[in-house]
């Protein structure tokens, strides 16, 4: 068991997550953007495309992969959530949905590991 709560897991792993969208030349636009319909963890773009990544944070002796808790579902909401922040932005950019698994030490939320899915649903 963590001693950790779930909040200060995610929010380590949204960290991690961002950090490494940066070092990657990604300009971060946005975290945590919400709206009723639900919640995207990071807008990010590059000179091509608008990328909205849902983060997934687990321990690293996880049994299922962080990605699979993307499911239809939430995959809907994080949509519905994109085109509004598209609608509000006046965006003209190809978009995509990308997927950051980050993985954790449970002692202390160190990075393990990092896996980043581009273009993980439509």
């Amino acid at each position: 068991m963590s001693k950790f709560s779930n909040k200060e897991i995610g929010d380590k792993g949204e960290k991690y997550a961002a950090d490494y969208l940066k070092k990657k030349k990604y300009k971060i636009l946005a975290l945590n953007y919400r709206k009723r319909c639900g919640e995207i963890d990071i807008i990010a773009e590059n000179k091509q495309m608008l990328i909205f990544v849902e983060v997934k944070t687990r321990h690293k002796n996880s049994y299922l992969d962080a990605a699979l808790a993307v499911d239809r579902k939430k995959q809907n909401r994080i949509i519905k959530t994109a085109l509004l922040y598209i609608s509000e932005n006046m965006i003209d950019k190809f978009c995509r949905f990308d997927v950051c698994e980050v993985y954790v030490e449970p002692e202390n939320l160190k990075l393990e590991q990092i896996n980043y899915i581009e273009n993980a649903f439509e």
